[in-house]
């Protein structure tokens, strides 16, 4: 593009601003939630001429200038103007500027600092290492009206959830002869949207997309809160991913961060000389374990900044839900800090205010402006209602991942299977909390990396046993209450931990044994969406009930799910030894034949096929406080579901 000097066409144009005085009020209350219709760079036409209209907001700054190719990043081309209304918005209009210019703000501090910066509402950025952002439109025409319209129709806990959790740049790879490189947006679409539908997965969730300058940080340290990086291509080439994956009926989730964000010089750190996003107050305001910056959320603007931005993705990127992670980092002033390290709230409390009512009020906008979309919290301590309503008090969260499950369950896998009996409490304490709040069983990315090994290799025993512990350990989350997510390569058993500079070892699935693991998976999956049983009740203590949670002895665990017709009840039983459990009694809700509908033991699994091919009689010997009971094989290592088919009364 041609430079273009301020002095060639702006002497004849008045001043011009996307920011009313309304927008203004809204924005210095912390109350306006679509800042990025206003702020940043927008392609525009004022008196006839095209341009780009820039703003950002730099409250302490002496000076701000707009540079970019367009005027040889010339420092005092572009000036911006400084509102009067004391809101500390610079704006300009630039004539000749269009989409895809490379630009910068050059900002001097009053006290001398000078700084180039990216833009915190640029849409773009350029393709890490460098740092410039890019003009950009956002204009595109989506294809998925009959996901949103269904979506709309849907209540999110009323229906399965199985979430699968993947890494962008690691998930496939392709080869090239300089090695692997990264799949782009649509490359990705050409397959993820097929192989979720073949696994039967309700959603995906992508650890996090923003533009990050560090790919080791697997997107955790955001520069671009506004940009799906660019890595893997442009904003449409993103939104065109989530596009084929609304139309191919898979919900999109997104890693979102608002807790903390990189000191790296051209992101929103010390941003116009001073502490304008993060507290200026080190102990407050400095992340002893990321070494990153924490948002100032008692500022409105930030909180502005960041509440706009949660509702960016939902507006402009059809996204379904928001995963928004550490949330236990923000909610205690004391997190990974010692005493002395860290200064209590107003009431002399470790309790961080300003996050608790920043996460309230960001759980109301969402479901205020997108009522069909959901939030969920990875919040990793005992914190009282995270998903309970605003109203009374909670922090208003969809779900939350259910750590706890997550910690104890691999703990008690982890044991060999003769000392299981001295853990059962580890499996079975999970329900004396599982509908304190609506959770999410996650076996996610951090627990098969840095050393702690994939999940069949987390397993004790040979290889024939590893893999069947895998199958019970999947069948055992599919069968506990709560939405399911697991992440990428577990599903085919991968034996090496994840690596986020390689292509998971899709080879593997090579192996009828891996391949039974996955087409385990998927048929849990495709029966976990048949029988609404499964999941109508998923949060709510109605939906379960044990039957036999202290046979520490055997390892052996049995419980129901329960809906609405007592008739559609399933009974779960699973064994945690590599003993066959011959002829084991079980008490049951109702007179008559049972059949096994699933077995984590079949032959096409990769198990030793210890099946119940027959129809299962009752008999009337009391058993487990019941008036009737059967007598079932358990396989080894394995789960059993049984289905009622035919009888007379329902028995209590």
């Amino acid at each position: 593009m041609t430079e273009i000097t301020i002095e060639d066409t702006t002497a004849t144009l008045s001043w011009f601003s996307l920011m009313s005085e309304f927008d203004i009020q809204l924005f210095k209350a912390g109350k306006h939630y679509r800042l990025y219709n206003k702020l940043g760079a927008h392609q525009v036409v004022h008196e006839a001429v095209q341009g780009t209209y820039f703003a950002v907001w730099a409250p302490n700054a002496s000076s701000v200038s707009v540079i970019g190719n367009f005027n040889g990043w010339d420092r005092n081309a572009a000036p911006l103007q400084l509102r009067w209304d004391q809101s500390g918005i610079w704006e300009c209009f630039v004539p000749g500027v269009g989409t895809a210019e490379y630009y910068k703000y050059f900002i001097r501090g009053a006290n001398g600092y000078e700084v180039e910066k990216g833009d915190p509402y640029a849409f773009h950025w350029e393709n890490p290492p460098q740092t410039a952002t890019v003009t950009w439109d956002l204009d595109y025409k989506w294809n998925d009206s009959h996901w949103l319209s269904k979506r709309k129709l849907a209540n999110v806990l009323e229906e399965p959830m199985s979430v699968y959790e993947l890494h962008l740049g690691s998930w496939r790879r392709k080869l090239t002869d300089d090695g692997e490189r990264f799949l782009t947006y649509r490359e990705i679409a050409d397959e993820l949207p097929a192989y979720c539908n073949y696994m039967n997965f309700t959603h995906v969730e992508f650890m996090p997309v923003m533009e990050h300058p560090f790919y080791g940080s697997w997107g955790y340290q955001v520069t671009g809160f506004y940009a799906p990086t660019s890595r893997y291509g442009t904003p449409q080439d993103f939104m065109y991913l989530i596009d084929q994956l609304h139309q191919a009926g898979i919900g999109v989730i997104l890693d979102w961060v608002p807790s903390h964000f990189p000191t790296d010089e051209h992101g929103p750190a010390y941003f116009d000389g001073t502490h304008l996003y993060e507290y200026q107050d080190e102990q407050k305001g400095f992340h002893p374990d990321w070494k990153s910056y924490i948002f100032d959320l008692g500022r409105n603007e930030v909180r502005a900044f960041l509440i706009s931005n949660a509702l960016f993705w939902l507006d402009k990127y059809h996204i379904d839900g928001l995963r928004v992670d550490a949330v236990a980092s923000m909610l205690y002033l004391d997190y990974s800090r010692k005493q002395g390290e860290w200064v209590p709230n107003i009431h002399g409390g470790r309790e961080n205010l300003e996050a608790v009512s920043f996460l309230q009020e960001f759980n109301q906008a969402v479901h205020d402006h997108f009522g069909d979309a959901f939030t969920v919290a990875e919040e990793s301590t005992s914190w009282p209602g995270v998903t309970h309503p605003v109203a009374g008090g909670g922090l208003g969260f969809d779900l939350k991942w259910m750590m706890g499950w997550m910690h104890d369950t691999l703990s008690y896998f982890h044991q060999e299977p003769v000392y299981r009996k001295y853990h059962q409490g580890q499996l079975t304490f999970s329900l004396v909390y599982a509908f304190s709040e609506k959770f999410v069983l996650p076996l996610s990315h951090d627990e098969v990396v840095y050393g702690k090994g994939s999940l069949v290799n987390k397993m004790p025993g040979d290889n024939w046993q590893q893999l069947a512990n895998l199958r019970l350990l999947f069948g055992y989350m599919y069968g506990h209450p709560g939405a399911k997510m697991i992440f990428m390569g577990a599903e085919f058993a991968q034996h090496a931990e994840w690596a986020h500079d390689y292509s998971l070892n899709w080879h593997e699935n090579n192996n009828p044994d891996h391949q039974g693991v996955q087409k385990l998976l998927k048929d849990l999956n495709a029966l976990y969406a048949a029988y609404p049983v499964w999941y109508q009740n998923n949060y709510s203590a109605e939906g379960f009930e044990w039957v036999e949670a202290d046979d520490a002895e055997r390892s052996v665990v049995c419980w129901l799910r329960k809906g609405e017709d007592p008739a559609e009840t399933l009974i779960f039983i699973a064994n945690y030894t590599p003993v066959v459990r011959l002829n084991y009694r079980i008490g049951v809700p109702q007179l008559g034949f049972y059949k096994e509908v699933f077995n984590t033991d079949d032959l096409k699994y990769g198990g030793s096929n210890q099946l119940n091919t027959r129809l299962l009689e009752t008999a009337p010997i009391p058993y487990h406080k019941r008036t009737h009971s059967l007598s079932l094989t358990v396989p080894p290592l394995g789960m059993v579901i049984l289905k009622y088919v035919q009888g007379y009364d329902w028995l209590s």
